[in-house]
């Protein structure tokens, strides 16, 4: 079985909607990392020198090859990533190895032989 790492950079406000999207969609769970920051395009405004961010999370999932499209179309819905700028983005990156994983792929199995 081979896997994807789902990489999401989203406003904080916006994680649990994206986590249940993203289980619904095939996703088995995810790690959460808070409070990272970021820059886009745009520089954040500062008042008074003090810096207007909203605070960003950062979702990591391995989810099985074949989900791996569907689930990061349906983050990207959730996320609108492509309608609101500076709302997040979403990448996938081939994993080449991967450990601790294998309690998922018996529930995978049959996920993956139902989509193909």
């Amino acid at each position: 079985m081979h896997f994807k790492l789902i990489i999401v950079f989203n406003e904080d406000s916006r994680t649990d909607k994206i986590m249940d999207a993203a289980r619904e969609a095939g996703a088995t769970g995810a790690t959460i990392i808070n409070n990272a920051r970021g820059e886009g395009l745009n520089q954040s405004k500062t008042f008074f020198g003090l810096t207007l961010d909203t605070q960003r999370d950062v979702l990591l999932f391995i989810v099985e090859e074949h989900l791996s499209r569907h689930i990061i179309e349906t983050i990207n819905n959730v996320g609108k990533f492509d309608k609101k700028p500076g709302s997040g983005m979403a990448i996938q990156i081939d994993v080449e190895d991967a450990v601790g994983v294998s309690h998922q792929i018996n529930q995978l199995k049959s996920t993956v032989e139902n989509e193909l």
